[in-house]
């Protein structure tokens, strides 16, 4: 969380920031995917709401290479494919999922580069070692349907990840078939999570959140969900130079109808990354090099079995990953209304894509100095006026300040909307 002076506020809301922690090394093996992330980004799968056909035509030269095989293993309720892309013929078989729910697809833009790096025919040890020790499958965009629209669940509104025991849908048997078929050893569950999660009550904005799921409601540990414990912390180890303090450990209360938790009772040692988001990347192309380094790293680790070798501690030792915070909290001010007497009051605001950060709407008016923002503006002493843009009429001549509505507004040196403007607080529009 930020706490922004109110001279720069706007800028500062805008800015790039770097979440790398000073003075860090990072680990070679993060270095190395971080590198080839970079060089194997697929340019064609350019933002993150990329759709079922384009996302196929962009890897298309990748999964019909002689390196990776691709094969048909469902269809969603409205008719799209749902592909598998497989690389390596080693005895440990990896099964990796994406995008099960439709708007979460930074981990499937990763996915897209890995693609990329194992299909090439050039010398590299990585590739020779994931080839010899794993059979990597690969399910990017599990709801293609939910893709195509943005949406969360599939076309008939049910939550892929909430629907392992049920099986309603064509897409969750598509998923279950396949571990079924393929008895993986290790699984992946990739999703994205709201930018409003923080790493513990107070701590800054998560950009990944690790959990190894439970088996049961017991909390305990066998050596299944050990293994992914310890895959886990090997990856906190790597990715602390990059985004330290911003790695959290995600609620691992078990759902009992959650993909991630079943497979991990069904015997897949079963990691979930969960991608937050990072200031100044606001189509998550940072979280996606990031994703796919990490994606790389963890395969790696299992690959030479090296993931063994991990302190648990640094996994348990994590902040527990935490909502309920606002976008940006303005606090100190008076709040002062067309014909009103100022009222002291602060403002807290959410935007309608709190990655883009478009779209700013009022979220809460009054004594906000408990909450938490993941930005905050101090305001004290000063007055903050809506404009037009923020009110609405009332049939008696008055004005309004409704929550939901836009927000733009003006903060003053004096109670008088003619006194010194400190600062507009406007914010880019919804796109």
């Amino acid at each position: 969380m930020r706490h922004l002076p109110i001279p720069s506020a706007a800028a500062s809301l805008l800015s790039i920031a770097c979440v790398a922690t000073a003075g860090a090394q990072t680990p070679a093996e993060l270095t190395q995917g971080l590198a080839l992330a970079t060089r194997y980004r697929v340019a064609a799968v350019n933002n993150r709401r990329i759709k079922h056909d384009e996302f196929w035509k962009a890897i298309a030269p990748f999964a019909s290479s002689a390196a990776l095989r691709s094969e048909v293993v469902g269809r969603s309720m409205l008719g799209r494919e749902i592909r598998t892309v497989t690389f390596g013929h080693g005895p440990a078989t990896v099964l990796l999922w994406s995008q099960m729910h439709g708007d979460e697809s930074t981990a499937t833009m990763a996915l897209a580069d890995i693609f990329a790096f194992l299909a090439d025919s050039a010398p590299s040890p990585l590739r020779r070692r994931l080839d010899s020790a794993l059979t990597i499958v690969f399910v990017p965009m599990l709801n293609p349907d939910g893709a195509e629209h943005w949406e969360r669940e599939n076309a008939a509104g049910i939550d892929i990840n909430r629907d392992a025991v049920t099986l309603a849908s064509p897409e969750a048997r598509a998923l279950k078939g396949l571990a079924d078929r393929l008895h993986p050893r290790w699984g992946f569950n990739l999703h994205d999570q709201s930018a409003r999660m923080r790493s513990g009550p107070h701590g800054k904005q998560t950009a990944i959140a690790l959990l190894a799921p439970a088996i049961d409601t017991t909390g305990r540990y066998n050596d299944v969900r050990s293994r992914a414990r310890l895959l886990a912390a090997g990856l906190v180890q790597a990715l602390q130079s990059e985004i330290g303090g911003h790695i959290a450990r995600y609620d691992d209360s078990f759902y009992p109808r959650a993909f991630g938790d079943n497979m991990q009772r069904w015997g897949v040692s079963t990691i979930l990354i969960e991608s937050g988001a990072i200031a100044g990347d606001p189509d998550k192309q940072r979280l996606r090099s990031i994703n796919a380094a990490a994606i790389l790293v963890a395969l790696d680790a299992i690959a030479t079995g090296r993931y063994a070798q991990a302190d648990p501690a640094l996994y348990n030792a994590l902040p527990q990953n935490t909502g309920g915070a606002s976008d940006v909290l303005i606090l100190g001010g008076s709040l002062v209304l067309p014909n009103q007497p100022p009222m002291r009051a602060d403002i807290a605001i959410n935007y309608q894509d709190p990655v883009a950060r478009t779209g700013p709407r009022i979220r809460d008016v009054g004594q906000l100095n408990a909450s938490v923002g993941m930005d905050t503006v101090n305001a004290a002493g000063l007055f903050i006026f809506p404009t037009e843009a923020s009110l609405s009429n009332d049939p008696n001549g008055g004005k309004w300040l409704r929550v939901g509505a836009p927000a733009a507004l003006e903060i003053r040196r004096g109670p008088d909307s003619t006194s010194e403007l400190v600062r507009r607080i406007e914010f880019p529009a919804a796109q």
